[in-house]
């Protein structure tokens, strides 16, 4: 299942996202990873959690971010939860964007069976339709 949780700037999308991450790790019986631009979590996530400074692989654009979170699922099959904060500054601003990802990344998350959040900064209007079923607004 994957789910975008959306929100203007400063609207607690990243208060959200430590919440369901450290939620993830207490309920786990597997692995829980958090894909983050920087290392500004690093105290927040529960160290039980990988972090992952996507930076460091040089990620940038839809395809990278798609293969680069298949890639974990594929090198660990115990990930039972990923999130992922940023995911615009990564994918890029263009929201049309998140239609075909939103296609991919269900696949693969159903495939893997794993729970995927991406944070998703823009207002729940913004959103393109054929996606709003994966939103979850703050």
């Amino acid at each position: 299942m994957i789910t975008f949780i959306t929100g203007k700037k400063g609207s607690g999308k990243t208060k959200k996202l430590i919440e369901r991450a450290n939620a993830a790790v207490a309920a786990s019986n597997g692995n829980v990873v958090v894909v983050e631009k920087g290392l500004k979590l690093t105290y927040d996530v529960d160290h039980a959690a990988r972090l992952v400074d996507i930076e460091a692989y040089g990620i940038k654009g839809a395809d990278a971010l798609f293969g680069f979170i298949s890639g974990i699922c594929a090198g660990n099959y115990d990930v039972t939860d990923i999130l992922v904060d940023s995911t615009l500054k990564i994918m890029g601003p263009d929201l049309q964007q998140l239609v075909p990802f939103a296609e991919k990344m269900s696949a693969l998350a159903a495939m893997a069976n794993t729970n995927i959040t991406f944070l998703i900064s823009a207002d729940n209007a913004e959103i393109p339709d054929e996606v709003r079923k994966f939103v979850n607004e703050i």
